[in-house]
């Protein structure tokens, strides 16, 4: 044993000198570096220096708080609201000015109509006024049943679910089934509801070009050689696709045909509500034969055609239960009133008694779109179906600020001659893709041929004097 430890120094003692001296430097050096952190003090005692009364009060004069908010301009545009006094409806005062309304998305003439304010009204004797309650807590009332049981034989879906505020509806649905670890492929022109619904479900979001289904299709082949290489992942990896069904942000409606054909697990969100129940059809006999169960959930507000409040969502019953456990929106938020319920209710029922409002309205959309065409100075942007078209500047100033004054003054100029039209708005720090400064003209069924003669003419007379020098 002696003779092995003996031996293995020697070897040590060789390899001592055989080694180059630079090594030898180096080792030296690490060895001191140890030796001196080993018997050095980790930190130094700082002398402490106690501030007098006199000198404290001094340094809180002094000390200036930073501002909670950036500051903002007083003539800045979310800043100075036009006050609506009375219904929205086919007439309507702003600022004490009666006006032809062009601006609210009354778009079937509910909002004002008699008999769903006399189920309102009778709604309210009955149940009061709200619900103060969740639906797993006391908050679900018959009406809202029935409601639910309408909604989804509308939609010619198994089951619906009701939301209590249209925004939270699709923001609550998307991370119902979308987690941390999972991939969305959404449109960039989704609406801000849509993009609130994506940051919050934490997952892998994949945009594509706006109504681009060549771009969505190379997003897809590039995911599916990204689950080649790993196919233990991609086993456990879901996969959506998020869209709109009439793009609130560009007044066009989305390629459903091209879409389902390819699709992973499809949302569709519906801005404008119940019309684009109408379109879609007429569209689809057009195409091809689509059916609604081809798309796994369709979320829509009630807050437009519905001329009611809240949202939901439709599609097949384990879809939608799904939600009654994990939809936020739904879990937790007080659910609808039942006055709004029951108006809601009576508003299906008038759109059933007379489907041809929808032809109506289509009629209508089409005849203000070719007559908004080619105003001076301005660009239409949307599809001859959509009852709400954006009016863009032709020529932007490169400044935003400048072109939203721009579109403004056509707005007031307007405004004054008893036309109220309404400049599309957006959180602009927010927007994942800000859309462009527009002016936003809302095609209703009550407006007369009178009406858009009138209010195409001031658009006209508007843009030539305030855009054209």
């Amino acid at each position: 044993m002696a003779t092995g430890q003996q031996w293995v120094l020697v070897e040590m003692v060789q390899a001592f000198y055989e080694a180059p001296a630079y090594h030898l430097i180096l080792e030296g050096i690490l060895i001191l570096w140890i030796i001196r952190l080993l018997f050095s003090k980790t930190y130094k005692l700082h002398e402490t220096y106690k501030l007098t009364e006199k000198e404290k009060e001094e340094l809180i004069e002094e000390w200036q708080p930073e501002a909670l908010v950036p500051p903002v301009s007083k003539d800045y545009p979310t800043l100075n609201y036009d006050v609506v006094t009375g219904p929205p409806s086919h007439k309507i005062t702003i600022n004490g000015k009666d006006c032809i309304n062009f601006a609210s998305f009354n778009f079937l003439g509910l909002l004002d109509n008699e008999r769903v304010k006399q189920k309102a009204l009778a709604s309210l004797k009955k149940y009061g006024v709200g619900t103060c309650g969740p639906r797993g807590f006391y908050g679900t009332f018959d009406v809202h049943l029935e409601l639910e049981s309408r909604l989804s034989k509308f939609m010619k879906t198994e089951e619906a679910i009701l939301y209590s505020y249209g925004f939270a509806t699709i923001a609550s649905a998307i991370p119902a089934y979308s987690k941390r670890g999972d991939i969305i492929f959404v449109d960039e022109a989704a609406c801000f509801a849509i993009q609130k619904g994506l940051q919050a479900s934490r997952s892998l979001i994949k945009y594509f070009k706006h109504n681009d289904m060549e771009d969505l299709e190379r997003l897809l082949k590039e995911q599916e050689l990204e689950d080649l290489k790993n196919p233990r992942k991609a086993r456990v990896t879901r996969k959506f696709i998020v869209v709109e069904g009439l793009y609130i942000n560009t007044a066009d409606i989305c390629p459903l045909p091209e879409l389902v054909n390819g699709k992973q697990f499809s949302f569709l969100k519906n801005a404008l509500s119940a019309y684009f129940q109408a379109v879609s059809s007429h569209q689809n006999k057009k195409n091809c034969f689509l059916q609604i169960d081809d798309i796994d959930l369709i979320s829509a507000n009630m807050e437009n055609a519905l001329a009611s409040i809240g949202g939901f969502c439709c599609g097949r019953s384990f879809v939608i239960d799904h939600q009654r456990l994990s939809g936020q929106g739904y879990c937790f938020s007080a659910s609808l009133p039942p006055m709004l319920a029951a108006a809601a209710i009576e508003a299906l029922n008038i759109m059933e008694e007379d489907p041809d409002v929808f032809r109506v309205l289509r009629d209508k959309c089409k005849h203000v779109y070719n007559a908004l065409q080619e105003t001076p100075g301005l660009k239409l942007a949307g599809v001859p179906v959509a009852p709400a078209l954006h009016l863009e500047l032709e020529r932007s100033s490169g400044s935003r600020e400048s072109d939203m004054k721009q579109l403004r003054s056509v707005v007031d100029y307007c405004m004054e001659r008893h036309v109220a039209l309404t400049l599309a708005r957006y959180l602009e720090k927010e927007e994942r893709f800000l859309p462009p400064p527009s002016i936003r003209v809302v095609v209703t069924i009550e407006q007369t041929e009178e009406d858009i003669q009138k209010a195409v003419a001031c658009i006209r007379e508007a843009a030539s004097a305030l855009l054209i020098s």
